[in-house]
């Protein structure tokens, strides 16, 4: 069996120190193995981290794009406590110099919800959701 859980989610960085940075600005604590060459950020729910993209390639044995302008058909979500968390958040996204993609609105699922990339146009969505459920940690159990 399968263990049901996302521990670890791995970007694969064209300039890591860059990217770095604008996760920094977030106020994100990292962990104490975090450099220059590979930085790790402690969320509620898993891990964060960021790796040079050839090494990921090397690593998982891929070819290898850096076109860093094109949708990879993944989003990741930092869902908030409540609706008016949607806009001071992407405020701070848009402080820490990320793009907002699409300004904080009402979600037809009865939410409210906006995106934004980081430097190397990664999607984030930030979203309310009126029935999640955090545990103490803020991990979201369900939704």
């Amino acid at each position: 069996m399968i263990p049901q859980r996302v521990s670890l989610l791995t970007i694969g960085a064209v300039d890591l120190p860059a990217l770095r940075a604008f996760y920094q600005k977030f106020g994100w604590e990292e962990g104490e193995i975090s450099s220059d060459n590979y930085a790790v950020f402690k969320t509620a729910g898993v891990i964060l981290s960021i790796f040079p993209i050839e090494e990921l390639a090397k690593d998982a044995g891929v070819e290898i794009s850096k076109d860093i302008e094109s949708f990879r058909g993944v989003t990741f979500a930092i869902n908030v406590d409540s609706v008016e968390d949607v806009g001071t958040t992407i405020e701070a996204v848009r402080q820490a110099g990320g793009k907002i993609l699409r300004e904080p609105s009402d979600a037809f699922w009865g939410g409210r919800t906006a995106y934004f990339a980081d430097p190397e146009n990664n999607l984030w969505e930030v979203a309310w959701n009126p029935s999640s459920v955090f545990d103490e940690r803020g991990a979201m159990l369900s939704f």
